[in-house]
């Protein structure tokens, strides 16, 4: 259990976003939201982080409950604390305020026995920008197939 443990990604957010720069951190969890997170119940679809008075917040993040728990279990989307150093918080701080700058998990884990999140500095992509990433996927499929003597379609 020494490597690196993926249990849920953030699809949509590489396609939704355009990604400038990636961070660790760590995150603070219940027991029964760490048990749910080994069992891969857990969804950053909608999720986003935000920097309040010094400290790195996650939200929208949905850990399901964890069934065998009884009535201590975890509010399944509550705002989960964020841990980090001070001075990469205050560097992120700065970093999202520049204007059309936002914060979104890319992927759960677990490294070493601890829970750890990737998140990423992100631009929103407008739709045509969405397109024509697909368009260019497509066109190197393509490309790849007709290198290795497959018909064109």
């Amino acid at each position: 259990m020494q490597g690196r443990q993926v249990t849920t990604t953030n699809r949509k957010a590489r396609h939704d976003y355009t990604i400038i720069e990636t961070f660790e951190a760590g995150i603070e969890l219940r027991g029964t939201e760490v048990k749910s997170l080994r069992d891969s119940k857990a969804q950053l679809t909608d999720a986003y982080a935000t920097v309040e008075s010094g400290q790195l917040y996650l939200r929208n993040a949905h850990i399901s409950i964890y069934d065998p728990g009884s009535y201590s279990n975890h509010e399944p989307t509550r705002t989960r604390r964020l841990l980090m150093h001070k001075a990469e918080i205050r560097k992120l701080e700065i970093r999202l305020n520049q204007s059309g700058l936002t914060m979104v998990p890319l992927s759960l884990y677990f490294l070493r026995g601890k829970v750890k999140v990737e998140l990423a500095v992100v631009k929103g992509r407008k739709t045509f920008d969405k397109r024509d990433k697909l368009d260019e996927r497509r066109a190197r499929k393509e490309i790849r197939g007709i290198m290795r003597g497959e018909r064109p379609e």
